[in-house]
């Protein structure tokens, strides 16, 4: 036997001492699945934000920051989460759809924050 076969000594499953059985892993594996999960669904909701914020700076005349804060704030003052905000004001961006509760409160936030405020008939962005 060489000096360092003890030290290489595999584990009660016949692997190496480095690699944990398939039963080990299960666990391991469930906690990853569910933390790519997570953030496939965190991009996802980034990219809605960030495209919502991009309506707030060209039809509200705000900066990028203040966009932000507008959206925040209309999802505090509508008590309706804020990706589900940017989401109806992409829709409202698309078809001019936007509840009349949002609207106002949009209307009020974009007044204390940027210039101006929604034009009633912008053009269609297509």
């Amino acid at each position: 036997m060489s000096p360092d076969a003890g030290s290489r000594a595999e584990e009660p499953g016949g692997g190496p001492p480095d690699q944990a059985a398939p039963d080990e892993d299960a666990p391991r594996i469930s906690e990853l699945q569910e933390e790519i999960g997570q953030l496939k669904e965190a991009v996802t909701s980034h990219a809605v934000v960030d495209q919502a914020i991009g309506i707030m700076v060209a039809l509200g005349r705000v900066t990028p920051d203040d966009g932000w804060a507008v959206l925040r704030e209309v999802s505090q003052h509508t008590n309706i989460k804020l990706r589900n905000v940017a989401e109806m004001i992409l829709v409202w961006g698309q078809k001019g759809d936007l509840p009349a509760d949002v609207r106002a409160t949009l209307e009020d936030t974009l007044d204390r924050h940027g210039p101006t405020s929604l034009p009633e008939d912008y053009p269609p962005l297509r």
